[in-house]
C-alpha cells in the first residue's frame, strides 16, 4: 500500500521541484550577444542589443611613451567619452588599438565609473595600453556591448545562472 501511495504522489513531487527551480541542470542556459559593430562612435547596447541611451567616444589617441615606463617605448594613450552614463554604475565597452584592416592589436575594457564628470554633464577619461606593433595602429574602436554586466553563468550557479551575457571580449587578432 505505501509503494502505490508513493507512486502516485511522485509526478506531483518532480512537478514542485520543475517549477521551484530545484530541477535537473538542463534548465539552465547561458546565451551570449553578438558582437556590435565597432566604431570610434557608438551607441552602448545591453546584451539584448538594444540601446542604453548612452553613447561612448574615442575623442583621441595617440603613440607616446608611458611616462611611468619609458624605456618600453611607444604606448597607445587614448582619451574617451560617455554621454548619458550614470557616474557610479555606468556601463563599460571595449576600447582596441587597430590597424588598417581593423584587426585588433590590443584591447582592453574602459568603465564609465573610472571617468571623471564634466561641467557639461558628460564621463571623460585616458587610459594606456601597450601593443606589439606601434607603428601598425591605424586607429582606436570602441565595441557597443556593454560589459559591465556580471551575471552568473550556468557553470557558477545552476539555479539562478544562465540567461543573456555580453559577448566574449575583443581580442588581439579579432576582425573589427
Amino acid at each position: 500500500m505505501f509503494v502505490e501511495r508513493a507512486l502516485a504522489g511522485a509526478p506531483l513531487a518532480l512537478v514542485i521541484l520543475a517549477l521551484s527551480g530545484c530541477s535537473s541542470p538542463w534548465a539552465c542556459t547561458d546565451t551570449r550577444a553578438e558582437r556590435g559593430e565597432a566604431g570610434v562612435r557608438v551607441q552602448v547596447e545591453d546584451t539584448s542589443g538594444r540601446p542604453l541611451g548612452v553613447t561612448a567616444e574615442v575623442v583621441d589617441w595617440r603613440l607616446e611613451p608611458h611616462p611611468q615606463v619609458p624605456s618600453e617605448g611607444d604606448q597607445v594613450r587614448f582619451h574617451y567619452r560617455f554621454d548619458g552614463a550614470d557616474v557610479i554604475s555606468g556601463p563599460a565597452v571595449d576600447a582596441c588599438a587597430v590597424d588598417k584592416e581593423r584587426v585588433a592589436l590590443g584591447c582592453q575594457t574602459v568603465y564609465s565609473s573610472e571617468a571623471w564628470s564634466r561641467p557639461d554633464g558628460g564621463l571623460t577619461g585616458d587610459d594606456w595600453f601597450a601593443v606589439e606593433h606601434p607603428e601598425q595602429v591605424a586607429g582606436v574602436l570602441l565595441i557597443p556591448n556593454d560589459q559591465s554586466y556580471d551575471g552568473r553563468t550556468c557553470e557558477q550557479d545552476i539555479k539562478d545562472g544562465g540567461g543573456p551575457h555580453p559577448p566574449e571580449p575583443a581580442g588581439m587578432g579579432d576582425q573589427l
